[in-house]
């Protein structure tokens, strides 16, 4: 290989290569686009699952908590809390129950004192979370 590697060449390798990912790039973006319709749990979307982010947003849980893996590892992920904490009831009386005063030396949730119908609509939203298809995330029960 006695040849010298030449502008040519380097050019070729360059077009070639981008014109390649990108051609992958768009292949896997379609993919994905046509998998979500069969993981994404969307026709289970109702007014109460809106409220439930609207108030999830609103109060910024996720400055605490993880949400399928993204957020702040402060607080347990809430992906797969419906089933961690027994359905709506259980989430209802976990939010209901944090204490008011942070345990010394660890801060606490904060109580936000939300209306029962808030409550129901927080429940709704990670209920609907729950059964979205995260190819098996978080890894284990705990998040």
């Amino acid at each position: 290989m006695s040849q010298a590697f030449t502008k040519a060449m380097a050019r070729n390798i360059f077009y070639g290569g981008s014109a390649f990912f990108i051609l992958l790039f768009l292949a896997l973006t379609f993919q994905t686009h046509k998998a979500w319709p069969e993981r994404d749990n969307r026709q289970n979307i109702t007014a109460s699952v809106s409220a439930g982010k609207v108030l999830w947003e609103e109060n910024n849980c996720i400055g605490c908590h993880t949400l399928l893996g993204e957020g702040a590892y402060f607080a347990p992920e809430l992906g797969n809390a419906f089933q961690r904490l027994g359905g709506k009831d259980g989430i209802k009386a976990f939010i209901m129950s944090r204490p008011k005063d942070g345990i010394p030396g660890r801060r606490s949730m904060p109580q936000f004192n939300f209306t029962e119908a808030e409550l129901d609509a927080i429940a709704d939203f990670l209920e609907y979370v729950s059964g979205i298809d995260t190819a098996n995330w978080p890894p284990n029960i705990q998040g």
